[in-house]
């Protein structure tokens, strides 16, 4: 993890300003950090020191089962929180949250901000939708399971988790995601790597259709 500095961090806040979000002034004490791929933004179990607001990049969050199972749970993309729950919360049980691509976020020390985020009315409206769209969103994740067959739900999943052009999660995660079996998606896996969407490489699959998976994926949100 990369934390900007002078310069640097100066044309990054100009470029990138999320002052519209407050009432109070953020830049002062506002940090930037840069993650890389596979690394650890929030570990499981231990709460942040920041709440984030994500410029670029995306990550996934995990949750660890008391039978020590590990699910995926959802993803985190372009303009989201992180740590919203542990700033709303005194006892929270945090989850991980990893980066599946290059991430720059804005990090907001709780030590200096807590008392004013939670006092600032413009910043709890803009949280407020945030939190509506993203329960909103949960909720449709449950409902496309029984309304959409696998072929559209993996299409979008595929792409959400895909890097550079290369699809390589772990069957059993996905199994756990989408509600399904393991022999149900190894078989729509095949059919795409038949009709040209993906080709298999190893324990790998490489995009190559995008506009295909696209057009799959799209009738999850166009409905």
């Amino acid at each position: 993890m990369e934390i900007y500095k002078g310069e640097k961090k100066r044309r990054f806040l100009q470029e990138n300003s999320i002052a519209h979000l407050f009432s109070f002034p953020v830049e002062e004490l506002i940090e930037v950090h840069e993650y890389e791929r596979d690394e650890w933004i929030i570990r499981e179990g231990m709460r942040p020191d920041y709440l984030f607001y994500v410029i670029e990049g995306k990550a996934k969050i995990y949750v660890t089962h008391q039978n020590g199972k590990v699910s995926l749970i959802n993803f985190i993309n372009t303009d989201d929180y992180m740590g919203e729950m542990e700033l709303l919360n005194e006892v929270y049980s945090t989850k991980g949250i990893r980066a599946s691509t290059r991430m720059i976020c804005f990090a907001l020390p709780f030590s200096q901000y807590r008392e004013k985020l939670l006092e600032d009315a413009k910043f709890l409206r803009e949280l407020t939708k945030f939190l509506s769209v993203k329960a909103t969103l949960m909720g449709e994740k449950y409902s496309q399971s029984l309304a959409y067959p696998l072929e559209n739900r993996l299409a979008d999943f595929i792409l959400q988790t895909a890097y550079e052009g290369v699809y390589k999660e772990k069957h059993i995660i996905v199994c756990d995601y989408l509600g399904v079996t393991y022999r149900h998606l190894l078989h729509v896996l095949a059919q795409f790597c038949e009709k040209g969407y993906l080709q298999k490489e190893g324990r790998y699959y490489l995009i190559k259709q995008y506009q295909s998976l696209y057009e799959l994926a799209g009738m999850l949100k166009n409905r």
